[in-house]
């Protein structure tokens, strides 16, 4: 019952943010309170202590993220709440299976709309970045990027990556146990 209210949740997330990307507030704290309570009463493999626990570091594995503006806190508080439902052992694999889901979005969504390149480009300068763009010169000549903050892509409902790779992550974790 815990996991299909968790996707009922979701479901409603990712038609919010993509009618108008944004996660509203009222669904996020009603979905983590619900699944706090949910957890207490209900579920034996996560007790309300792992729950909240789980809140916690949903919280702050997109936190950098949103503090560096490539998302929103929606997305963050949403991460928070499936943390609440799923406890602190799944959160973690449920985090890796948004970012691959969200890679793949944000590449769909870009080709889309025709900013593939510059997606790219955006990718290979905060690599760059990160590794020193002064011994790269050369190669960050040849990019259509400069040395200033790259220009966005545009928007990307991450909603949609998180609810994806919580059920893509819960359902493999969940036909692994059955298959033991």
């Amino acid at each position: 019952m815990t996991i299909s209210v968790l996707v009922l949740l979701l479901i409603t997330a990712c038609w919010q943010d993509y009618c108008g990307y944004h996660i509203r507030n009222a669904l996020v704290l009603s979905g983590t309170l619900l699944g706090f309570l949910l957890n207490f009463f209900l579920t034996l493999e996560v007790g309300i202590a792992d729950s909240l626990i789980g809140c916690v570091i949903g919280l702050l594995l997109l936190l950098p993220f949103y503090m560096s503006r490539m998302m929103g806190a929606g997305d963050v508080k949403l991460m928070a709440m499936v943390g609440a439902f799923v406890g602190s052992n799944d959160i973690v694999s449920v985090f890796l299976s948004t970012l691959i889901v969200g890679g793949l979005l944000a590449l769909v969504v870009s080709w889309r709309q025709g900013f593939l390149r510059r997606l790219m480009d955006n990718f290979i300068f905060m690599f760059l970045s990160a590794l020193s763009v002064n011994k790269f010169k050369s190669l960050n000549n040849n990019l259509s990027v400069s040395e200033e903050t790259p220009n966005s892509t545009g928007k990307l409902p991450y909603g949609i990556a998180i609810a994806v790779g919580t059920i893509t992550s819960l359902a493999i974790n969940h036909s692994t146990l059955m298959i033991d």
